[in-house]
Order: C-alpha cells, then sequence, then structure tokens
C-alpha cells in the first residue's frame, strides 16, 4: 500500500479518500456493526472470530489486537467508524488520540481545552 501521506503533501495527516475507504472497508464495516449489543457481545466473545467473519486481513486484525489506532487509520479505519470499538473495548476519544499521537494521556489533555479536565 503506498502511504497517503506522499499523494497529499500533509505529513502526519491520513486522508480518507477512495482509495483508503476501499482498503478499509472490512474495518469499517466490522466496526460499524458494533453499534448493536448483541455484535458486541459477539465481539467479545470470539474477537478473532468476529474479525474473520466480516473479512478484516492479517494486517488488519493485527491493529485490532494491538488496539494500534493510528495503524487502524493507515489501513483505511475510519475515526468515526473504529470509535465503536473503542467503545465496546472501554477506550475512549481521548486515549485514543493521545496513543494516535504518540503520546501519554497526560500529556495529550494537556493540548487540549477541555474545560475540568486534568
Amino acid at each position: 500500500m503506498s502511504d497517503n501521506r506522499d499523494r497529499w503533501g500533509i505529513p502526519g495527516t491520513y486522508v480518507f479518500d477512495l482509495q483508503l475507504s476501499r482498503r478499509g472497508y472490512a474495518i469499517n464495516k466490522m466496526c460499524h456493526s458494533l453499534r448493536l449489543a448483541e455484535n458486541r457481545d459477539l465481539y467479545l466473545a470470539d474477537e478473532d472470530a468476529y474479525m474473520t467473519r466480516f473479512g478484516l486481513d492479517a494486517e488488519q486484525k493485527q491493529a485490532v489486537r494491538e488496539r494500534n489506532w493510528l495503524r487502524l487509520t493507515q489501513l483505511g479505519g475510519n475515526l468515526f467508524f473504529f470509535l465503536k470499538l473503542g467503545a465496546t473495548l472501554g477506550h475512549g476519544l481521548y486515549p485514543i488520540g493521545a496513543q494516535m499521537r504518540g503520546e501519554s494521556f497526560e500529556d495529550f489533555m494537556k493540548t487540549r481545552n477541555v474545560p475540568g479536565a486534568t
């Protein structure tokens, strides 16, 4: 897969274009399915079987197993879809954002304008 950044010239950014959308279709379809409680239960009962059901390839499965949110983005995962996966696993938006930036949660939160956040 070519690096999406090379085509757009935006360092550190992965543009969710048609090519990346096609690449991540299985990830996004699986994550979208997690909006239903019964699917979350199935996923948590057997993560590998659930990923196979949606046709994730080995690289995508590894990124999910590692909870590597940046890699999921690079593989075509869309944040709005994989937040459903994060919620299923108990990972919120800010911890996901921190990991994607390679920062600790505490350092990441220092860059947010969130009243009352520590």
